[in-house]
């Protein structure tokens, strides 16, 4: 059964970390084959589920030697109904793909969880289309028909919250905070934005989080930014505007590289966790929300680790 369903701590202000590019750590560094960057069908195959239960452990050790809590994001960012035939999955193959995949992370919170350091289990949802391109679009209402299969399996399991991953427009993710809150359980939308710091879109990142909550009484958990570099936004972040204390989450690139340059790159681009670090503690007076830090395309346990320890690190100077 959930655990924190009721209660966030992210939401509530406690800092947890969360994982880093999961996909690009186990093509580059595992050597596992991910088809169309799939890495839910990992849970099906018992070599699949360890490599799993080491990946996630690395950030349980991470979460536990810093004393905050750790969101355990499941591996099921292509696990949506459209990508299913393209996979070779029936759509309730895909059903019981989530729900072992949920199963997986509840596993690993039993073993890691505990009051200094809580683990939460998160639902992933990823985009409909691709994770950096908008192409065809979704109104809100077909948005919240096409996620709310997905997201009404994570209701039924022991998911504590559903996060929407890479989200690309507005109205997408206006369909998943609809289907999650239809299923009574807690969401989190993570926008991407291109090096201008707008979404794929073209929309500014706060006309974006206006029109989401806008559209959904509030009733987001919390807003993210994925799969950017720190430069990508930095400049567009107002301190005094009030979409900017929706933020609650990164999950940043390790690479400045835009979307089109990493799409095409055969080499993963890890760049420096030290710095990406350093980066981060850059961040946090412009925003004073945060409480989720995590990593995305290139980065693994090692930038996490820097992330976590720069963040903590006491302020200098006078």
């Amino acid at each position: 059964m959930s655990r924190y369903r009721a209660s966030l701590p992210q939401a509530n202000g406690e800092l947890v970390i969360t994982d880093g590019g999961l996909e690009t750590d186990l093509l580059f560094h595992d050597g596992f084959d991910l088809p169309l960057f799939a890495a839910f069908p990992l849970v099906a195959d018992a070599a699949g589920r360890e490599a799993l239960r080491r990946y996630y452990d690395r950030y349980a050790d991470i979460a536990r030697a810093n004393g905050v809590g750790f969101i355990l994001e499941s591996p099921t960012w292509r696990a949506n109904p459209d990508w299913a035939p393209q996979l070779g999955y029936t759509l309730a193959q895909l059903d019981d793909m989530n729900h072992a995949a949920i199963a997986l992370m509840a596993d690993i919170r039993d073993r890691h969880d505990s009051a200094a350091s809580p683990i939460v289990v998160s639902g992933c949802v990823g985009p409909r289309g691709d994770g950096y391109v908008v192409g065809t679009t979704m109104s809100s209402e077909d948005a919240q028909e096409y996620h709310s299969r997905q997201v009404g399996v994570f209701a039924e399991s022991a998911a504590d919250m559903v996060t929407a991953i890479t989200m690309t427009y507005a109205e997408e993710a206006v369909g998943v905070v609809r289907a999650a809150a239809a299923a009574e359980i807690p969401s989190a939308i993570s926008f991407t934005v291109e090096t201008d710091g707008r979404l794929p879109s073209g929309q500014p990142l706060g006309e974006a989080i206006a029109q989401v909550d806008d559209a959904t009484d509030g009733v987001t958990a919390y807003f993210m930014i994925n799969c950017a570099h720190p430069t990508h936004f930095a400049g567009v972040l107002d301190p005094d505007a009030p979409w900017v204390t929706r933020i609650r989450g990164l999950r940043l690139n390790a690479s400045a590289k835009n979307h089109a340059e990493l799409d095409e790159a055969e080499e993963l681009d890890e760049g420096n966790p030290n710095e990406l670090g350093l980066q981060y503690r850059g961040l946090r007076d412009a925003l004073p929300a945060v409480s989720v830090l995590g990593g995305c395309c290139g980065t693994d346990h090692r930038h996490v680790a820097e992330i976590c320890s720069a963040w903590l690190a006491p302020a200098t100077g006078g």
